[in-house]
């Protein structure tokens, strides 16, 4: 069993879900979303790279949770999914309450 893979791929599905069918923040549409998304993804490759190297490992992983794919550098394909969705849930948390508070006081 993949659990480390199915939770990564959920988390994924479960904050694009949070978007499209209750917060509706338009964090997807925007430019500044996908910006910040590949300059989270260089960081992530950098940092992640370092940590699971197979050469010297920081972080290891059970080998029956995941599927086993590394990509770059020997790094999980899982936590490129489980990064993304930390990082939506992130900037939805923080678009949220902003936009809750223009639908308050928008005009009738």
């Amino acid at each position: 069993m993949v659990e480390y893979t199915l939770l990564a791929v959920s988390a994924v599905a479960l904050t694009v879900l949070a978007e499209v069918l209750w917060l509706h923040t338009g964090l997807f549409r925007t430019k500044a979303y996908w910006l910040t998304i590949a300059i989270s993804l260089v960081f992530m490759i950098a940092v992640d790279g370092w940590l699971t190297k197979l050469s010297a490992p920081i972080v290891r992983y059970y080998a029956p949770f995941f599927t086993g794919v590394r990509f770059p550098w020997d790094i999980p394909v899982e936590d490129y999914a489980f990064g993304l969705a930390v990082i939506n849930l992130a900037l939805l948390g923080w678009l949220w309450p902003e936009r809750k508070s223009r639908q308050k006081h928008a005009p009738s």
